[in-house]
């Protein structure tokens, strides 16, 4: 019975922290540019699941991905 628990407990509190998805308001970039309001997954260490990573699926457009999460990436200016 406490296996039971202990597991339920251990799911419950893991859970949340898959998937989740953070509001970014519209605003203006440094260039002058608007970007519109969007959703996008929350920052993290992990390249694997955003939406934009092979295997996973936009739940807002429905887009799959297309980045494969386990190549290089450019370094950023």
């Amino acid at each position: 019975m406490k296996r039971i628990i202990v597991a339920v407990l251990l799911v419950a509190f893991t859970f949340p922290a898959f998937g989740r998805s953070a509001s970014v308001r519209g605003h203006v970039t440094k260039k002058g540019v608007y970007v519109q309001p969007h959703n996008r997954t929350t920052p993290d260490k992990s390249k694997a699941n955003n939406y934009s990573s092979k295997g996973n699926v936009n739940p807002y457009t429905g887009k799959p991905g297309s980045v494969d999460p386990a190549a290089p990436r450019a370094p950023r200016r």
